[in-house]
């Protein structure tokens, strides 16, 4: 693009993804970053932890078909964390990782949305396979890996959306 245009107005809601072939081969997905008010309005956040490895992660997943990056990371959070409410189509940030696959290991870029929680409910999809718990972002922020989704924590703020 020339130094002197215009960029395209980017629209304001984000369209449904429309999928054509593996949604694997996307090699890109997308994250929730679960936050409430506890009793006393402070916020917190769910962290989960991974099924492999038991690293603490926010809940993620490969997109799906018609549906809003936003409202993929919902689904997710609901799959792997129990935890439903308003996602906001607003990405916070992006990180990366590499993904074990079955007989190799992909680059996942990853964009994470924020959902606030609504609900929490004792039985989900895989309460078996994961812990899940609360911390304040910075507390949380500690207990991350990867380096741009700690920074992607510990600066969120609610008020900012």
């Amino acid at each position: 693009m020339p130094a002197d245009a215009t960029p395209p107005t980017a629209p304001r809601g984000q369209l449904p993804l429309k999928l054509r072939g593996a949604k694997t081969a996307v090699r890109g997905q997308f994250a929730a970053l679960c936050w409430r008010r506890d009793p006393a309005g402070k916020v917190e956040v769910c962290l989960i932890t991974s099924r492999r490895t038991k690293r603490w992660i926010v809940p993620k997943g490969w997109p799906m078909h018609k549906q809003t990056p936003a409202e993929a990371a919902a689904t997710e959070a609901w799959e792997e964390a129990g935890l439903t409410g308003n996602a906001v189509d607003r990405c916070l940030g992006v990180y990366s990782y590499v993904k074990p696959l079955s007989h190799r290991t992909t680059p996942v870029v990853v964009m994470v949305y924020p959902l606030e929680v609504l609900e929490v409910s004792s039985d989900w999809p895989e309460r078996l396979q994961r812990k899940r718990r609360w911390f304040p972002p910075h507390k949380a922020a500690t207990k991350i890996a990867e380096p741009a989704l700690r920074r992607i924590v510990e600066a969120f703020d609610p008020s900012d959306l």
